[in-house]
Formats: C-alpha cells, sequence, structure tokens
C-alpha cells in the first residue's frame, strides 16, 4: 500500500475517532458504553495506521549502505 492510501486512511480514522468522541458527549447514559466500545476499535485502528505508516516512511538500515560484495574479475 502507498504512503498516500495510508495516509487516507489514516485521515479517515481519525476522522471517525473525533466524530466518535463528540457522540460520547452527547449521548444518554445507555448509549454511552456502546459507543465507548466502538471508540476504543477505532482508536486501535488508528493506532495500527499510524504505526504503518511511520514503518513505511522509515528508511530501512539495509537499503542505506552500499552492498560490501564486489565480483571478482
Amino acid at each position: 500500500m502507498s504512503i498516500k492510501a495510508l495516509a487516507l486512511e489514516l485521515y479517515k480514522a481519525q476522522q471517525n475517532v473525533d466524530r466518535l468522541e463528540v457522540q460520547i458527549e452527547e449521548a444518554s447514559i445507555n448509549d454511552k458504553e456502546a459507543i465507548r466500545s466502538e471508540l476504543r476499535e477505532a482508536q486501535s485502528e488508528l493506532k495500527i495506521l499510524r504505526n504503518i505508516l511511520n514503518g513505511e516512511k522509515t528508511p530501512s538500515p539495509y537499503r542505506t549502505h552500499t552492498s560490501s560484495f564486489k565480483p571478482k574479475p
């Protein structure tokens, strides 16, 4: 998956978390627990996407240096 696509998914996940946080504030006591459960899942997804995106942006240490292997002439 490209970094652009990951960033878009991260944005959508953040919007979902923000929406659920607002819903909790406005919800009745009976509905809050169900929304909290959904919020925990959304926050977990957001964390996973952030970690994936950070991993994609971090250059691999194996690709940064040149190979010491030189073919014999």
